[in-house]
Order: structure tokens, then sequence, then C-alpha cells
């Protein structure tokens, strides 16, 4: 029975991720988006079409892990501060979003469809609310995250994420099942909502971040993975034991550890995960497409999917024109947030528990939801020629300039201390990078933000933000640098010029060939400066100085290039200056050979 299971498990994870793989290239070729591929592989392959793999709500299960996911790393992305500054987006846009397109689905379902009040109520406020899961990737790919419009979007899902507490309570209040249990008054969800924050705010001072400053003195990398997912699962048990939303506890997980130095090296860790769980999450929704619940009243779910976008829509439109959002803002926004969401699924399952609704009502509503999101990448594809604003009035990105980085630094030693300040005096905006975690406490002390990550890693290094960024420093030990690996961090960020550190002569030959715009000696200029100043005392005149420095980094660099022509640490031994120069007769055996 083991056996058949497991052969059942990996013939549907070899279906699922091929036929995804299929679609999503498909798709993203057509410019269309990967959210649509994965509900088209889930609808193919589940069981009202070739009926290939089933039990989706099983999967469904697994798979809100991904909206967790992606939640905590929003979190990661807004301080405290950034999101008290988001506090009247969150509590002013977002309030009014809710209740007002809650209401005005409630009362077309009411006086179109003939459920009753309670019926419709227990249906439409659902539908009032939107798709993390499809919006902040559409944001995330377009690069529009962190502008103005994407931090307006995110502050309307997240007090969609914050409502499902009421929705919920209003839907118990309605319960006509006399066999299920009555949940606690809404007042004591709303305390057990306070308390269970103030917990994982404490958690996460207290303890949390001790427990990544101890694994980051270790070195383990796979242990601050095993951290990172034990951080996102342990808050989001603690809200669904509590009856609330997990994706609602990641992110004040993510909140509470956006200010900490390990944000970057944990978005990088966490984010394969909720690649992975958010592509499974959309196939899930795909699969319980109730195709025959379409087939049976086909204009029906249409016109009902047509009004929920309309009305979405033009309610959002109007609420961003009166917080005065550019038109074409105010459009993209009410388009982005017009669909259903994913948490419309969560409702409609408990009216149904609260004999609200019949399953034939859930099938359909559930067949609305799905298809809303469906035309979200049409709709955005539709009106991009209208959307998009004039040249020269493009939205200002809240990125690497404002809130991250133009130059990326990575190492912040004793050299790289030295470049971060000259970059900083020079107003560049700069993220530094260091693994040392008693260096990054140091600097702290000293009022340097100093994140904690690995550097020498591509998927780092973009976390970091260096898509954006127009400059890349190493500044750790040439000897963690390879041709290989300089040459894969252009290819991935082709926009950035790299600069590396390198120790001596033998090091700068290793990287032969790297794509760097410079390579700095660290031993070179030190020398140079410290003769210069020895040559002084001897009250040598500065222009007989001059002319030393200039006889020296003339035959250096002639030795230099005819040793990286060869490849041969020990060529040109004769441009070594080890006489006087009227009594020089050649090379100089046993000179030193690595600086």
């Amino acid at each position: 029975m083991e056996e058949h299971a497991q052969a059942f498990l990996l013939r549907d994870g070899f279906l699922l991720l091929g036929t995804a793989l299929a679609f999503v290239l498909v798709f993203r070729r057509l410019g269309i988006g990967a959210t649509l591929g994965f509900l088209t592989t889930g609808a193919v392959l589940g069981p009202y079409v070739l009926d290939l793999v089933g039990d989706p709500e099983s999967k469904m299960g697994i798979a809100e892990l991904g909206i967790t996911l992606l939640l905590f790393i929003v979190g990661l992305e807004l301080a405290p501060p950034r999101l008290w500054r988001m506090r009247h987006e969150i509590f002013g846009l977002g309030l009014l979003q809710v209740a007002l397109c809650g209401m005005a689905v409630t009362a077309i379902i009411y006086f179109f469809t003939g459920f009753s009040l309670e019926a419709s109520l227990a249906l439409g406020l659902p539908l009032g609310l939107s798709s993390t899961a499809q919006v902040l990737p559409m944001l995330q790919s377009a690069g529009r995250l962190h502008t103005p419009f994407g931090e307006r979007s995110f502050a309307v899902l997240l007090f969609q994420d914050l409502s499902i507490i009421p929705l919920i309570t209003i839907i118990a209040a309605m319960n006509r099942n006399p066999a299920l249990p009555e949940g606690p008054p809404g007042w004591v969800l709303g305390l057990e909502t306070v308390a269970a924050i103030v917990g994982l705010i404490l958690a996460g001072r207290f303890a949390i971040r001790p427990l990544f400053r101890l694994i980051g003195n270790l070195g383990e990398r796979e242990m601050f993975v095993f951290a990172a997912l034990f951080t996102v699962l342990a808050s989001a048990a603690l809200m669904q034991a509590l009856g609330l939303s997990t994706a609602l506890g990641a992110f004040i997980a993510g909140v509470m550890l956006a200010d900490s130095p390990y944000r970057h090296e944990l978005e990088a860790d966490v984010e394969p995960f909720r690649s992975i769980l958010l592509g499974l999450f959309f196939m899930s929704v795909g699969m319980m497409l109730d195709l025959s619940a379409i087939a049976e009243r086909p204009l029906f779910v249409v016109s009902m999917a047509l009004a929920l976008i309309a009305v979405k829509s033009t309610i959002i439109f109007l609420l961003g024109l009166a917080f005065r959002m550019e038109w074409r803002s105010a459009l993209a926004l009410g388009l982005l947030l017009s669909q259903g969401g994913e948490f419309a699924f969560v409702l409609f399952a408990q009216a149904g528990n609260s004999m609200l609704v019949d399953a034939g009502a859930t099938s359909l509503f559930s067949a609305i939801v799905t298809l809303s999101m469906v035309t979200t990448p049409f709709l955005m594809m539709a009106t991009r020629g209208i959307r998009e604003r004039p040249e020269g009035k493009k939205e200002v990105r809240e990125g690497p300039h404002e809130d991250g980085a133009n130059a990326i630094i990575v190492g912040y030693g004793r050299f790289g201390q030295t470049v971060a300040q000259m970059l900083i005096s020079a107003n560049i905006e700069v993220t530094m990078i260091d693994t040392d975690i008693e260096m990054i406490d140091i600097a702290r002390g000293f009022g340097a933000q100093v994140w904690f990550g690995d550097g020498t890693r591509i998927d780092m290094l973009r976390q970091a933000g260096a898509a954006d960024a127009e400059l890349i420093v190493f500044c750790i030990d040439g000897d963690q640098l390879s041709p290989e690996f300089l040459q894969a961090v252009q290819q991935a960020f082709p926009n950035a010029q790299i600069h590396a550190r390198v120790f001596d002569r033998r090091a700068l030959l290793r990287l032969k060939g790297s794509p760097v715009a410079s390579m700095a000696r660290e031993v070179l200029e030190s020398a140079v400066v410290l003769a210069r100043r020895a040559l002084k005392g001897l009250d040598v005149a500065l222009a007989d100085i001059d002319r030393a420095e200039q006889i020296y980094r003339k035959s250096d660099k002639e030795r230099l290039t005819l040793q990286y022509e060869s490849g041969d640490i020990r060529a040109a031994r004769d441009h070594i200056i080890t006489q006087r120069p009227r009594e020089r007769r050649g090379g100089a055996e046993g000179a030193s050979e690595g600086k």
C-alpha cells in the first residue's frame, strides 16, 4: 500500500511538473504570465478533463504554504517604519475597498440570483477580496512592487488578509447548522489576534534573532534554511491554532525580521520553496475548477465573473482617484485587483458547513473566482496601451536608488569599509554584505547597516538588489573568487560594473579573463604610500619621489602585462628593480615575486 501511494506521488509529481513546465514556457513566451500556465495545467490534468491527477484538496492544503511563504518574503521587504508610513493606505484605501466591493457584489447576488440575504453575504463578502498569490508575483515580475503603485496595491491586499477575521466572524454569526459548534465571539477573536501578533514580535526579538545569530556564527547554511522555514511554519501554525490567517502570521514574522541583518539571506533561502509551492497552489485551483458546473450554467458563471470584474474595477478605480492617484494608475489598480481571491475558497467552505449555501452554489462561485483569476493577465495585456504613462512621466521606483543600493559591496572588512565610506561620501547608495556576525554587530554599533549573507551566491546578490545595481564591488579575499563565478555575475546582472579586490599579483593572474572593470591589488597602493613617506623622511625632493614612483609603476605594469600574457608568475623577472638605476645590471635572483 505504501509503495502504491509512493508510486502515485511520483507519477503525480512528474505529470504536474512536466505539464506545468510546458504550459508556463508557452504562456511566458506569449507574454501572458506564469499564473495562467499553472491554472491551465491543473484544469487539464484534473478530474474534470483528463483525470490524470487526483485529490486536489490535499494538494491545496500543502500548496497554501506557498501563500504563507510569499507573505513572509513580502514582510521582509517592509521594515516597521515603512509599514507605519503606509498606514493610511492600509486602513483607509484597504478598508474602503473591502467594504464597498463586498457590499456591492452582495447586492448583485441578492437582487439578481434569488439567494437569501444571509447566503448573498456569505458569497458576496468573500468575492470582495482579491488574489494575493496572483497579484504580488505579477508586481514582482514587472518590477513595480516597490513603487508607490505597488505599495498601494500591497496595502489593499494586506488589509484584505486582515479582514478574514471579521468575515469568519460574520459567517459564523449566521450559522444555520445546529451540529456545528459555536465559535468564540468576534471580540475574543480580536483579542486573540492582538495577543498573537504581540507574541510573534516578542518571539522574534528575543528568540528568533539570537537563533539566527548563533547559526550565522556557526556558518551552517543548511541550518539557516531550516531556521527560516521553522520561523515561517511556527508563526503560521500559531495563527492557525487560533483560527486566524496563517498568511498574516507569516507576514508578521517577516516584518519583525525586516530590519535584522539576516533579511537578504532569508529571502534567498525561502524564495525557491515559495516559487514551487505557489505554482502548486495555482495548479490545485485549476484542478478544482468544476467544468461540469460551468457547462450546466455557462451563462450564469460567465456573466457573474464579468459582473464581479466590472464592479470591483470601477469601485477601486474611483477609490484610487479619491486617494489622489493619477487616473492611469487608478485604472491599473482596479484591473489588477478585479479578480476573486484564494481566501474565497476557504470562506465558501465555511459557508457550506454553516448551511448558508449548498454544494452546488459553492462549486458555481468557486468556478466564478477561478474564471476571474484567469482574466487578469489578459486584462492587463489588453489595457497596457491605455495604462502606460507618456514618455518622461514614468513612475519613480522605490528600489535601489531610494530604499536599496546603487552599489553592492561584498565584504565589509578593512578593505570594504574604506571602499564603502568613499562611495557613501560621493552620495552613492550602498548595500553592504558580509558573513562575519561579530563584525556586523560591531558595524551596527558604529551606525553602519551590514546585511548577513554570502555574496558569492547569485541568488543572494539578486535578493540584495543586484539586478538594479550599477556597481558590484567584491572586497573579499581573492581566493573566494573565480573567473567562472565573475562571468556568471556579469551574465546575471549585465547592467552592473564589477570591481574586485585581489591580494597580490598571483590572485590577479588567477582571475585572468574575468569580466571585471578593474581589479585592485591590496598590497600595492599601501606599499607605494609607505615608500613615498619613507623617502620624504629622508628629505628626498618631491620631484625625485614622483620619478621613483613612476619608474616603479612603469616597470611593474610591464612585468604584470608579460605575466598576464604568459600566465607564468616567474615571467619578466628582469623587470624587478633590485639595484639603484646607475648600477642596474639586470634581473635579481631571489627577489619577491608575489607583490
